[in-house]
């Protein structure tokens, strides 16, 4: 969203629930909080289903896995697409796609994925996670002045680091749950170190694959962007982690200078004014692998910038029109030689459901060109297919978030970000085009299974390893202790 210059917080501590308490002992101990009691060893699949837990531990044992008989979507146009395939999976990683694949020896468990559709895990390049305790609280909303007035500038200043933890928590097993397997996370509530490690944990504790674009933060323990060094050292020093690290930035020259110095890839929110976009260029700080969110009412100049300095864009489209942010600019994109990424914002008026999302894309786009059909335009661009907006969703994503080496497509060597959706059912039935199918007919009830580097974390329609009602019950103690503090005043029926 905006980027407000003249917040001027006062954080306030006030005495919470000894549960909530809990969470604020230290940054190891939130960690073990989070680790043990939100993801225990012993996966819990439906509970009521004692045939999918079994069928679960069995998995969950075995270093190889088969995925047989599904409709197999890769999303990798040099290998194509298979009406009925397989996907093995060894280790975490997709070693074969193909039709008939054998296995032999008990280190394999087959999967039946007939009247399935596997795809890549989506990805969604701009998630203001932490919001997840403010959904729907501006259901009307538009960004000014509801938004900045009320959430930027009054709701988020009065985050402690529990419901910085809550918010990002919730929010990232809502995603898993809805079929989304990374995220760029763009949480401005660094208010403290603290806040930082909670929002961390958070996302290591949900499973997701996700990008950390360290963000600002208000108040006299704000530590932003020097904390990115301590950060680095302790979060961020394997290569082979889910979490990978970048800076959120703002159109203060500054704030890049620190995304170069930490050697991060810079994330800025852009609409409105491409002037200072512009002087960002001429200054020499932009970097291949930076990410452009919004993008509306940018011109040409400003376009060409993105594309010839390396940059990608992220688009909300239903955000965008609901709050008035402007005309997504998915088609401005395009125009200008660069492939789109798809991202939900927050949750605070919007769904963070990325099969809207692409719906959402495709009606538009289309929409706009057939208009101008009308209109009597020629030589007017293509219209929008299903198989794109797919594409925009997962490995347009990966190359936005820069983790395409890793993920994006079903292609043997990348890690197995893998989504397994329901198509049997009488709203997506009978088979007639599966691309049309996922991106038009689809929605989050279609997600069965979910593996995330190999690891099984939905299954069989419910989440693997979470206490639900614990996790639902900390995140309506944070809603109700940061609104409590802010003073906001909102109605359940209004």
């Amino acid at each position: 969203m905006s980027d407000p210059r003249d917040m001027q917080p006062k954080i306030s501590a006030t005495n919470e629930t000894s549960s909530r308490r809990e969470f604020l002992k230290s940054s190891a101990g939130l960690a073990a909080v989070g680790g043990a009691t939100m993801l225990p060893s012993g996966a819990q699949a439906q509970a009521g289903d004692p045939n999918a837990n079994a069928e679960l531990r069995d998995i969950q044992g075995r270093p190889r896995i088969l995925l047989k008989g599904g409709i197999v979507l890769t999303l990798d146009r040099g290998m194509g697409d298979f009406a009925q395939g397989d996907v093995l999976i060894e280790d975490g990683t997709i070693r074969e796609v193909r039709p008939n694949i054998a296995v032999s020896g008990n280190d394999a468990a087959v999967i039946d994925c007939g009247n399935r559709i596997l795809i890549p895990g989506f990805i969604d390049t701009h998630s203001h996670s932490y919001q997840g305790l403010l959904r729907s609280i501006l259901p009307n909303g538009v960004v000014d002045p509801d938004y900045n007035r009320d959430i930027q500038n009054n709701l988020t200043l009065h985050y402690e680091p529990a419901d910085a933890y809550a918010g990002v928590l919730v929010t990232a097993l809502a995603m898993i749950d809805m079929g989304t397997t990374a995220i760029v996370d763009i949480s401005q509530v660094a208010h403290s170190p603290e806040h930082s490690d909670a929002n961390i944990h958070a996302l290591q504790d949900s499973g997701i694959r996700a990008v950390f674009a360290y963000s600002r933060g208000a108040g006299p323990a704000n530590r932003y962007p020097e904390d990115i060094a301590r950060l680095q050292r302790t979060y961020f020093n394997a290569r082979d982690q889910l979490l990978t690290p970048a800076m959120a930035v703002s159109i203060d020259p500054k704030t890049f200078q620190a995304a170069r110095a930490a050697g991060l890839r810079a994330v800025l929110h852009i609409r409105l004014n491409p002037e200072p976009l512009l002087a960002l260029g001429r200054a020499g700080l932009l970097r291949p692998g930076d990410e452009f969110i919004h993008c509306a009412h940018l011109n040409d100049e400003a376009w060409r910038l993105i594309k010839d300095s390396g940059g990608r864009t992220s688009h909300s489209p239903p955000l965008e029109m609901a709050m008035g942010h402007g005309m997504p600019a998915i088609q401005d994109a395009l125009d200008h030689g660069m492939r789109p990424s798809l991202s939900s914002d927050h949750s605070a008026t919007v769904a963070q459901d990325m099969f809207g999302i692409m719906r959402a894309a495709f009606d538009l786009q289309r929409l706009s060109i057939l208009q101008r059909v009308r209109r009597g335009e020629q030589n007017l661009p293509p219209l929008l297919t299903a198989r794109e907006v797919l594409e925009f969703a997962t490995i347009e994503g990966a190359r936005c978030a820069d983790i395409d080496a890793r993920v994006g497509t079903l292609t043997p060597g990348k890690e197995a970000d893998i989504v397994v959706l329901r198509a049997d059912r009488p709203d997506v039935w009978p088979h007639n085009n599966a691309y049309g199918t996922v991106a038009n007919l689809m929605n989050p009830s279609h997600v069965e299974t979910v593996f995330i580097a190999g690891k099984v974390k939905k299954w069989r329609g419910s989440l693997v390893g979470v206490d639900m009602v614990r996790v639902l019950r900390l995140v309506a103690e944070s809603r109700d202790a940061v609104v409590r503090r802010s003073g906001f005043r909102s109605s359940l029926l209004g």
